[in-house]
C-alpha cells in the first residue's frame, strides 16, 4: 500500500472525536502555524507542495490562494465546498463522517493564511447526518480553543459555520454555491470578477473542496518538499478515489498519484478486478461529467504507454483518446452494460440539474435526453447520431458554468468510442441489453 495522508487512521472508530484525533497528531500543525509561521509562509508552502484542487478542476491550490485581493479593506472569507453531488463520487462525505477534525484543522490553517475570520462549510443538504457530526466536532474545537477569539493566544480569531444546501447539483459550482450561501437562487455568476476579488457578500473569497482543505495540516506538519515527493510530476500527493461499478472491491481508496490504472483496477489492495466471469468494457475515471473510455484506452494511452492515475496521463490524447481525473469517481462497467442507457441516464440527470440560466444547457440537455430515449426505447434514426454530436458541440463551451460541458462530454465520448452500439440500437429499434 502507498502513502496514506487522509486515511492513515481512518479505521479508528473514534477518530471523529477531538481527543482521539489529537492522539494521532491532530492540531499539531495548527500550533506550529500560529506560533512559527506567517500567513504568507503557509501560502508559499502550499504552492511549493504542488497540491491541486481535489474537487475536480485540479487547479493549483496555492496559486488560487495567491489570487485573493490582499489590498481590499473588506473581510476575507473561506468557503468549503462540501456539496458533493457528482454521480459516482462519495469520498468527501466519508472524510467528513470519519475524520471531521482534519477538515476543521485544514480550514483554520487556510483561514489564517488568507486572513479570513469567518469560514463556512457548505454541505450537501441530503447529508444531514454528516452535518450533525461536523457541528459536534466544531463545538469540540471551540471548547478546546481552536476556534473562536484569539486562538491559542495568537491574536487570530475564526468563526466556523456549517450551512446545508437544498440538494442542487449546480451549487457544486463555486459561484452558484456563493449565491446559495447568500440566500439566493443557486445560479452561477459571470466571471470575472472571480471570487478571489468579489465572492461571498462581494468580498474576497476562496472556495476549496473538502479533500483539498483536509490535506493542508499534513503539508504544514511535514513540509511542502515531503508532500511533493509523493506522486509524480505535477500530480503530487495522494488522491481519494471513489471506486464503484462491476468490480470485486468497491469502496474509497487513497492512492499515491502515479499508480497505473491497471494496478488500481486489478490489484487486490484496490478494486480487485472486474467481477468474476465478466470482462472490462469501459471506465468513467473521474465522475459522470468526464468522458468515458473503452477498455483499451483506459489501460493504455494511444501511444501504447501505461495509463497512470494522474491528471496528465488520464488526459493524454485530449478527448479523442483521453479523459480526466476529475473528482476521482471511478465507475467500472463490464460487457453487460448498455452504454446508450448509461448515457441517457446521465443526460436525464444533467437536464434535471441544469439551472436553466443558459439556453444551450437548458434546451440542449433536454433535447439530448429525448433523442437518447429514442435510441433506448425505439424510434431513433441514423441521422440522430450526428444530431447528438451537433447538440453536444453547441452546448460545450457556450455556458456560464461547466455544467454544460459536463452534460456534453459523456454524450460525445460515448458516440466517439461506442458508435456501433448506437447503430445497433437503431437496427434493433431499441435496447438489446437485458
Amino acid at each position: 500500500m502507498g502513502k496514506k495522508i487522509l486515511t492513515e487512521h481512518i479505521s479508528d472508530p473514534n477518530l471523529h472525536k477531538l481527543e482521539v484525533y489529537q492522539q494521532h497528531g491532530g492540531y499539531a500543525s495548527l500550533e506550529k502555524a500560529l506560533k512559527k509561521m506567517t500567513p504568507d509562509e503557509i501560502v508559499e508552502e502550499v504552492k511549493k507542495s504542488g497540491l491541486r484542487g481535489r474537487g475536480g478542476a485540479g487547479f493549483p491550490t496555492g496559486m488560487k490562494w495567491g489570487f485573493i485581493d490582499k489590498k481590499s479593506d473588506n473581510p476575507h472569507y473561506l468557503v468549503c465546498n462540501a456539496d458533493e453531488g457528482e454521480p459516482g463520487t462519495f469520498k468527501d462525505r466519508y472524510l467528513m463522517q470519519c475524520n471531521p477534525h482534519a477538515l476543521i484543522e485544514g480550514m483554520i490553517l487556510a483561514s489564517y493564511a488568507l486572513n479570513a475570520n469567518k469560514a463556512y462549510i457548505y454541505i450537501r443538504g441530503e447529508l444531514y447526518y454528516v452535518l450533525r457530526i461536523l457541528e459536534k466536532a466544531i463545538a469540540e474545537a471551540y471548547a478546546k480553543g481552536f476556534l473562536g477569539e484569539n486562538i491559542l493566544g495568537s491574536g487570530f480569531s475564526l468563526d466556523l459555520y456549517v450551512h446545508p444546501g437544498a440538494g442542487a447539483y449546480i451549487c457544486g459550482e463555486e459561484t452558484a454555491l456563493i449565491e446559495s450561501l447568500e440566500g439566493k437562487r443557486g445560479n452561477p455568476r459571470l466571471k470575472p470578477p472571480f471570487p478571489a476579488v468579489s465572492g461571498l457578500y462581494n468580498c474576497p473569497t476562496v472556495v476549496n473542496n473538502v479533500e483539498t482543505l483536509a490535506t493542508i495540516p499534513w503539508i504544514v506538519n511535514h513540509g511542502s518538499e515531503e508532500y511533493a515527493k509523493i506522486g509524480i510530476g505535477r500530480s503530487t500527493g495522494t488522491k481519494l478515489i471513489s471506486a464503484s461499478g462491476h468490480i470485486n472491491h468497491p469502496g474509497i481508496y487513497e492512492i499515491e498519484l502515479g499508480v497505473t490504472v491497471d494496478e488500481f483496477l486489478n490489484s487486490d489492495q484496490y478494486c480487485g478486478g472486474v467481477r468474476e466471469g465478466h470482462s472490462l468494457k469501459a471506465v468513467i475515471a473521474g465522475g459522470s461529467s468526464v468522458p468515458v473510455l473503452p477498455a483499451d484506452l483506459i489501460l493504455k494511452t494511444k501511444a501504447g504507454e501505461d495509463r497512470l492515475m494522474t491528471y496528465e496521463s488520464l488526459s493524454d490524447g485530449g478527448f479523442e483518446s483521453g479523459t480526466m481525473l476529475g473528482s476521482g469517481g471511478f465507475i467500472v462497467m463490464d460487457e453487460t452494460t448498455c452504454i446508450v442507457r448509461n448515457t441517457m441516464n446521465f443526460a436525464r440527470f444533467y437536464r434535471h440539474e441544469s439551472c436553466g440560466q443558459c439556453s444551450p444547457c437548458r434546451e440542449g440537455t433536454s433535447w439530448m435526453e429525448k433523442i437518447l430515449a429514442r435510441f433506448e426505447y425505439g424510434g431513433a434514426q441514423a441521422e440522430d447520431i450526428e444530431l447528438l454530436v451537433d447538440i453536444s458541440k453547441n452546448i460545450e463551451g457556450n455556458t456560464i458554468c461547466p455544467l454544460g460541458d459536463a452534460a456534453a462530454w459523456p454524450v460525445a465520448s460515448a458516440i466517439r468510442h461506442f458508435r456501433d452500439e448506437f447503430e445497433e440500437h437503431i437496427r434493433r429499434n431499441g435496447c438489446y441489453f437485458e
